[in-house]
């Protein structure tokens, strides 16, 4: 029998990695600290590289392995044809590589997959509505501005000086593209 490993992933810094297959008996566990739209998931790649034939990959659900259904499909057909399972703890489903053509278990994948990713967009769909009707309300304003006259009077005063955008976005402690957009004004 391979080994059991373990991809978490966490939406933010903040948010704890311990809720997520708590107390199962992991060889090996991958997680990474990012947004599951988020094409860069560095350690999802450590993960998916170090898995071999006869190994396990535990994840807590389906959403934090795949960021759509489409990369959910390829994701779990890669791994069952290179002999891999992958269990989802949180659906209670199992993706066997021996059942790799099964069509149920395919069948399964793609309406979990389905429902995801429509749960994902009536909870984004429900946000974009509260957040209008705060607006109406007067009482979501979105994030205040961080650009003063007196940061851009500061910006001009050190371009006029001679100092170059590097130098100012230093001194400013902001980015360059923030430089060239206050020198713009």
């Amino acid at each position: 029998m391979g080994e059991h490993v373990a991809y978490i992933r966490v939406s933010s810094i903040d948010q704890n990695t311990a809720r997520q297959l708590d107390g199962l008996h992991l060889d090996k566990i991958f997680t990474d600290k990012c947004s599951g739209k988020d094409v860069s998931r560095p350690q999802l790649a450590a993960c998916l590289d170090y898995l071999r034939d006869g190994d396990m990959l535990h994840v807590h659900s389906i959403d934090r392995l795949a960021r759509n259904l489409q990369d959910l499909l390829r994701i779990i057909e890669s791994l069952n044809q290179r002999g891999i399972s992958v269990s989802f703890h949180k659906e209670g489903l199992t993706f066997s590589a021996d059942k790799a053509e099964d069509p149920f278990q395919k069948l399964q994948l793609q309406i979990i997959g389905a429902v995801a990713q429509f749960e994902r967009a009536m909870i984004r769909e429900r946000q974009r509505e509260g957040i209008a009707i705060a607006k109406a309300a007067g009482k979501y304003k979105g994030r205040k501005s961080l650009v003063t006259d007196d940061l851009v009077a500061r910006a001009k005063a050190m371009q006029d000086s001679g100092m170059n955008k590097s130098a100012i976005a230093k001194a400013l402690a902001i980015s360059r593209n923030s430089v060239y957009k206050l020198l713009a004004q």
